[in-house]
Parts: C-alpha cells; structure tokens; sequence
C-alpha cells in the first residue's frame, strides 16, 4: 500500500498496476522511480512545467515506466508539490 499526502497519492513500484483516477497523473521520481499519482492541475503551474522541461531535456519523449519521469530526488519533489497545494 501506499499513503496519501494532500493532492498526492503515493503508491510503492509494486502497485504499477493500479487504474490512475480521473483527474489524476502517474509520474516517477528518484533513483528508484517511486510512483507518484498528482493532480493534472499541477500541469498548470510554471514551476512544474519547468520541471517537466528537465525531464523532456534528460529523457526525451521516451519514458521507460511509462508515466512521466521527473529528474529529481523524491524528498525534494514531495517538498516541491507541498508548496504547490
């Protein structure tokens, strides 16, 4: 299982299986592409889209996971989408 933080659903690399919700965007992050579940209104905000630029620069448009890769470590990125609540 996973838990939940505010407009954030974490999920262990194990649940890659489970149905993304509607309204909602699986991203990975970290080393260990941990699986993020985020609200697609964060793709309306600057400073995300600047971290998906990051990841269009690293990874192209090829995502092995197959959900968005983001470029960065897994503690900076749950501090990075608190501030975006």
């Amino acid at each position: 299982m996973g838990f939940r933080l505010p407009s954030i659903i974490k999920r262990s690399s194990s649940s890659k299986s489970v149905d993304v919700p509607k309204g909602y965007l699986a991203v990975y992050v970290g080393e260990k592409m941990k699986r993020f579940v985020i609200p697609i209104s964060y793709l309306n905000q600057s400073s995300f889209q600047e971290l998906l630029s990051q990841s269009e620069e690293q990874f192209g448009y090829d995502h092995p996971m197959g959900g968005i890769t983001i470029p960065c470590r897994e503690d900076l990125f749950l501090e990075f989408t608190s501030c975006l609540n």
